[in-house]
């Protein structure tokens, strides 16, 4: 945890502008941080299969379920996307649900309400704090999807970036996506 600080406090002292973007490009401890990261997942969950079925079921409860669908979280160099889509594209009210649910939920962040993901995970993800504080420098969007949708976040604040990087992160983990963690170009206009 010392040695990510001291990662981000270096890149913001050496190129604030370029910072947070560049974070886990020039951080040498980058992949340490995520197995550190998803050790305390795995932890918190009491095992593997549980954690699953603990997830999968607060899901359910908001009418996703998470076998029939797929999650990503992304980082962008401007903030990241949470994108969810129906494994069937035939699937219609499994793509009801998911657009219902993020248009819900998109402006709850804007608010700085992350009453949703606290109950889905049953402790507070990691960057939340911050995103609370710093709402006012964060934009989220609906976007629809095939399949799905997607929560698009920008922000210009390094401080936020660093929020909602780590926030997209925990997600990966928890959810066990096939997300790297890593910032990535996105591939759709904001």
């Amino acid at each position: 945890m010392i040695k990510a600080i001291m990662c981000l406090t270096v890149s913001l002292v050496l190129a604030p502008g370029a910072a947070a973007a560049d974070e886990k490009a020039s951080c040498p401890m980058h992949a340490q941080h995520m197995a550190a990261a998803k050790a305390r997942a795995d932890a918190r969950a009491d095992g593997s299969a549980e954690h699953g079925r603990h997830v999968d079921s607060r899901h359910d409860t908001l009418g996703m379920s998470h076998t029939k669908s797929t999650h990503s979280f992304r980082l962008f160099a401007d903030g990241g996307a949470i994108e969810l889509r129906a494994s069937d594209a035939a699937d219609e009210a499994t793509v009801a649900a998911i657009r219902a649910h993020l248009r819900e939920i998109t402006p709850q962040f804007a608010k700085g309400d992350f009453s949703t993901p606290r109950f889905v995970h049953g402790s507070t993800p990691d960057g939340v704090a911050l995103l609370e504080r710093l709402r006012n420098d964060i934009t989220y969007r609906y976007q629809q999807l095939d399949r799905g949708g997607r929560i698009r976040i920008t922000t210009g604040s390094a401080e936020a970036l660093a929020a909602v990087h780590a926030f997209l992160e925990f997600q990966v983990i928890e959810h066990r996506t096939a997300n790297t963690g890593k910032v990535e170009e996105d591939d759709r206009p904001k």
